[in-house]
């Protein structure tokens, strides 16, 4: 079998991941939804900080849906992108990065936004309602 074919065929195995739609998963569940032992999950708690499963009043590991996405993509980014937990933890930490300065704006700065326009436009707006009046 060609390297691609293999590539195409993890890249498969991946994708078939369907994350229930639940409030909680246990361990188990989590691991057999991401075909992982259960070992590999509490290990992994242990080096990502983003995996957080809380733990029910009998110790019961209860991982949310958030939790299940982060294993699938810590899973990916071992085992199909090869990275090391090291690597793939920086790479975690600067996805999350990127997602929250990327949502803490509304809108795009820019230099090229003339403060001036706006102001003139604004109140021109602001003239057209108040004629309303």
């Amino acid at each position: 079998m060609s390297l691609q074919k293999k590539a195409t065929k993890k890249a498969a195995r991946s994708a078939e991941i369907i994350i229930p739609d639940k409030l909680y998963f246990r361990i188990g569940e989590v691991a057999g939804l991401c075909r992982l032992p259960a070992y590999v999950l509490r290990f992994w708690e242990t080096e990502f900080p983003q995996l957080k499963p809380i733990k029910s009043s009998t110790g019961q590991r209860m991982y949310r849906r958030r939790d299940v996405e982060s294993v699938v993509r810590i899973k990916k980014l071992l085992y199909e992108d090869g990275f090391t937990i090291a690597g793939a933890r920086l790479q975690l930490r600067e996805e999350i990065k990127s997602d929250r300065s990327q949502s803490a704006l509304p809108f795009p700065m820019s230099p090229n936004i003339n403060i001036t326009h706006m102001r003139h436009e604004l109140q021109q707006i602001l003239h057209i309602l108040s004629a309303r009046h």
